[in-house]
């Protein structure tokens, strides 16, 4: 990168409706630890790791330092923050690279708050102090190759056979899942026919799992195809608080407001990137911010950028509040990612040809939005479950 545009991608503090300074000293704590992290750590290298398609083990195995691991989960070792804080770790996670984010959203956010939200205290107790100092990473399973957005329908089977059960089945889109010791899998009973969480822990007999190549997003983290033929698991690894599907959406609910706080991490790298590059790229005999037309841009781009921070600050303060119902998060996830790509698409194109160079950021943000989008509920599927909310009037079954 040539020396004029070395800072691209580094945070410049945009704060435009002062939100900062409702952050209490725990908050502000957190996210300039992680923001340090990711200016002197993450932006110099991360760009090798996305394009080789490789996980950046070296900033893996910092996240447990960073006293982040474990999100709002008390004890055990977990980083126990509070909501607000734990949306600005992610939000600053994603200003650096989505894939980092999303490994640590699925081993702490997923897989943790599972065993912390359906696990009996020797579950919690065994597992969750060594997944806090990521002796053992986490993966979560629940979709499949026939069941994304209508993931109650999953076909994956659980029998009972004495002091085990028999998982039979395939998920697909599993972050983690190669990697992982510890995977927690959602399978549906036999005998009930409801919904139930086991904690396969890897290697085991029968528990196959390949990374999904030919990924255009998210290169460093791996997502996996998992096959389970007659994998046994001791009924002592059965969550002991998850009973039916509900309690999987629990979880689920919990990390869609998280979703809000990724886009905004994700636009907030774009809006700075381009305001930057605008300032400093000379074209017709000078800076680019001095057309109208781009500072019109510009001036859009902060509109939505400023509305996704308020988003974000309310679910965050409805969740400290244990009011953050699932339609909320779920607004404010529709919201900010369609932001957030409006804002990225424009970036890309303020920087022109640079635009889509590596080097500049910009471009791995403006693909790595696109699985933000889709996961953890599309834009779609939000909609019509806050549109059922506001009208009472389901649109789907």
């Amino acid at each position: 990168m040539t020396a004029e545009y070395a800072h691209l991608g580094e945070a410049l503090g945009t704060d435009f409706f002062s939100v900062r300074e409702q952050f209490t000293e725990e908050q502000w704590e957190h996210f300039a630890t992680v923001r340090k992290f990711v200016d002197a750590e993450v932006l110099p290298v991360i760009g090798d790791h996305w394009e080789r398609a490789e996980l950046p083990w070296e900033l893996i195995r910092r996240l447990p330092a960073l006293g982040i691991v474990g999100e709002t989960i008390t004890g055990y070792g977990a980083a126990g923050m509070s909501p607000l804080a734990c949306g600005l770790v992610h939000m600053e996670l994603h200003r650096g690279d989505g894939s980092l984010g999303v490994f640590l959203g699925v081993h702490a956010g997923l897989a943790m708050q599972s065993i912390a939200m359906c696990g009996s205290e020797e579950q919690k107790q065994r597992w969750l102090p060594s997944m806090s100092t990521m002796d053992k990473l986490g993966a979560f399973a629940l979709t499949e190759p026939d069941h994304g957005s209508d993931s109650v329908a999953l076909e994956t089977t659980a029998r009972r056979d004495g002091d085990h059960w028999v998982l039979d089945g395939a998920k697909r889109w599993i972050g983690n899942g190669t990697i992982a010791d510890l995977v927690v899998v959602w399978a549906r009973d036999v005998a009930d026919g409801e919904v139930k969480g086991f904690v396969v822990e890897t290697p085991a007999e029968g528990y196959e799992a390949t990374v999904i190549g030919g990924k255009a997003v998210l290169r460093s983290v791996w997502q996996a195809d998992i096959t389970l033929r007659g994998v046994r698991v001791p009924e002592e690894n059965r969550l002991a608080n998850a009973h039916t599907f509900a309690d999987c959406a629990q979880v689920l609910a919990n990390t869609r407001g998280i979703c809000a706080w990724m886009a905004l991490g994700h636009a907030t790298a774009g809006y700075d990137a381009a305001l930057r590059y605008a300032k400093e790229r000379t074209q017709f005999g000078k800076p680019l911010a001095s057309f109208q037309i781009v500072q019109e841009r510009l001036v859009h781009m902060l509109a939505d950028l400023t509305g996704m921070q308020l988003y974000c600050m309310q679910i965050g303060r409805l969740a400290e509040a244990g009011r953050l119902s699932p339609t909320v998060a779920g607004l404010a996830k529709m919201n900010n990612t369609r932001a957030a790509r409006r804002i990225l698409a424009t970036a890309r194109d303020l920087l022109g040809g640079n635009g889509i160079l590596l080097e500049h950021h910009v471009v791995r943000h403006w693909a790595d939005i696109e699985a933000v989008h889709t996961f953890e509920g599309t834009e779609t599927m939000q909609t019509l479950i806050v549109g059922k909310d506001i009208t009472g009037i389901g649109a789907f079954s």
